[in-house]
């Protein structure tokens, strides 16, 4: 069986203990390399942004590659970092990786969506920028303060969103949907929108602070 070594990212110490973002690149993972036929012997998570080209595990991770002649597999391209360059200097480093997202991109393609990923980075810095400065002058409160007031109106948002998913919840459990995976996937199945309701789709860790929500 062919050796790989797998590499996580989450861009933030808080979503690394919490496991945000990690359960998803790794059940993508997993299951590309079971498909493929390759046997996962190591696994190295980063938790930093991915503007920063030092990252010690993923150096950790190269290495071994190097080592046991491995491939390196990802979740998505993003993973690695929205920076051409940095991305180029992996490249240059002969070892192989593959994005689970876009398993036969080639060199130039993978140069390419680079380059998409890092001018979408800059671009939603500047919107980023123009929306506080824009706020600021409507008199919005900003710094920590205004942080606080806006996650008590999400988390208002976010409470009324499970009061209205109660019935689809229970209705589920009825029909024996009763695990976090099983509610999740059905969920899915059926099209029911997230608390984000832009298309993303339902996994574990968003059943289950929904189902905390609810005191399920």
């Amino acid at each position: 069986m062919k050796r790989a070594v797998a590499y996580f990212r989450v861009s933030t110490d808080r979503q690394g203990k919490s496991g945000l973002g990690l359960e998803a690149q790794h059940e993508a993972v997993h299951l590309f390399a079971q498909h493929q036929g390759y046997q996962v012997t190591a696994e190295f998570t980063e938790i930093e942004s991915g503007k920063k080209n030092e990252r010690p595990e993923l150096m950790a991770a190269l290495s071994l590659c190097k080592k046991e002649k491995a491939m390196l597999i990802i979740a998505k391209l993003d993973r690695l970092g929205r920076n051409v360059a940095f991305i180029a200097n992996l490249m240059e480093s002969k070892v192989e990786f593959l994005a689970v997202d876009n398993p036969h991109a080639n060199p130039l393609m993978i140069h390419l969506l680079a380059a998409f990923a890092e001018h979408e980075r800059k671009q939603i810095s500047t919107r980023t920028k123009e929306a506080l400065q824009a706020a600021k002058r409507r008199g919005v409160q900003l710094g920590k303060h205004g942080r606080e007031i806006e996650s008590k109106k999400n988390s208002k948002a976010a409470d009324q969103f499970a009061e209205t998913m109660q019935p689809i919840i229970n209705k589920l459990k009825t029909e024996g949907f009763i695990t976090v995976r099983g509610i999740s996937d059905e969920l899915n199945r059926r099209g029911v929108e997230t608390f984000r309701n832009d298309g993303e789709q339902w996994h574990r860790t968003t059943v289950h602070r929904l189902l905390k929500r609810l005191h399920i």
